[in-house]
């Protein structure tokens, strides 16, 4: 992959001096600044003082910044903060992927500046970031990067789900209660459920079948020929009948993520958001943050469909709860990707569309 002013970035996973396995795919929304450093001290401490002299720039909301560094010496100094943190490359793999280091093990010291979509959007040699710095110095907020209005790629459905099924489901979830709802990370090769303060929500699987039926029936009558005419894309299988709570009494959100980044999520096209209330509460709306800030809410018994691959948020609830029905859609393919990596995940069979 060529590192050229508009080609989105290589995606990639790096341990931090704070995470061990920090993922390249929750860069989006933001401006990154990647500097690979030089192993020369001097040169080094030099492209420091550039960081030093920017750092009030790099605050976790316009800007963040990431020093690549590959030799013990100056891992062994490095100390992760707000919006400056370093990415320990002992192996090489990453100043590779943006060709800081050639595959015969030249050193090409670079910075590389992405702007909120991944893109790559400027680049510079160590040594001569002059027009790179003053570029990020001027540059607008993430949402006016491009120059245009932008909107997320997604799809808004209204009217998939009737009022009743509505109420049916909510009723269904509040029979059950639902459980803390986990999110999936890669751990020694094996994609878990773990519970964490990445999100606040409870769910239950819809398991009596004819409420799974008539949810079926629904998606696969009004929403999936949707689906198609819009992505181009024929759904062949849904995963999971699942009724989702986000309450404002522990601030119910989910912070920004994609829905495929690990060996057991990575099956999945696309994802859908249909709410069952959406009158009854304030705030739980969904935002793409490579998109710029603004919100998308469907009505009650509406879809938002959208693709696994873009990042987004569920923002907090500050106000009563938020119902919804949460599936994933893929087709054969994804259905091949699913069957080759099920040793490292367990779920429950999905059903066909």
């Amino acid at each position: 992959m060529s590192i050229v002013v508009g080609a989105l970035a290589p995606r990639f996973v790096c341990p931090t001096t704070s995470n061990p396995r920090f993922v390249s795919a929750a860069f989006g929304g933001r401006y990154i600044l990647l500097g690979f450093l030089p192993t020369d001290g001097e040169a080094r401490r030099e492209a420091l003082g550039r960081l030093a002299d920017n750092r009030a720039l790099f605050d976790d909301v316009k800007m963040s910044a990431f020093g690549v560094l590959r030799d013990e010496a100056a891992i062994g100094m490095a100390r992760d903060q707000a919006g400056l943190r370093w990415f320990l490359d002992r192996d090489g793999a990453v100043s590779r992927l943006f060709e800081a280091l050639t595959t015969d093990g030249e050193a090409r010291p670079r910075w590389v500046l992405l702007d909120p979509a991944e893109c790559v959007l400027a680049t510079a040699e160590i040594d001569k970031a002059d027009a790179l710095f003053a570029l990020v110095r001027a540059l607008p907020a993430p949402q006016d990067h491009a120059g245009v209005p932008l909107h997320a790629p997604v799809l808004i459905a209204p009217r998939i789900f009737d009022a009743d099924l509505c109420r049916r489901l909510i009723a269904y979830y509040e029979a059950d209660g639902g459980t803390p709802s986990g999110v999936m990370r890669e751990i020694d090769g094996k994609t878990v459920g773990v519970l964490d303060n990445y999100k606040k929500r409870r769910d239950t699987m819809v398991t009596d079948p004819e409420l799974a039926r008539e949810t079926r029936d629904a998606l696969t009558t009004r929403l999936l020929p949707q689906i198609q005419k819009s992505f181009q894309f024929k759904v062949g299988f849904i995963e999971r009948y699942m009724v989702a709570c986000y309450d404002a009494a522990d601030g119910g959100y989910f912070l920004p993520h994609r829905d495929n980044t690990t060996a057991g999520t990575a099956h999945r096209r696309f994802a859908c958001s249909i709410n069952l209330n959406a009158e009854e509460f304030e705030g739980g709306d969904l935002r793409f943050g490579e998109f710029g800030p603004k919100t998308y809410r469907p009505p009650t018994g509406g879809a938002v469909v959208f693709s696994c691959s873009l990042l987004h948020e569920a923002t907090p609830v500050t106000k009563g709860r938020r119902y919804a029905f949460l599936p994933f859609f893929y087709d054969q393919s994804g259905a091949e990707i699913r069957q080759a990596n099920l040793a490292t995940f367990q779920t429950e069979a999905p059903a066909e569309a």
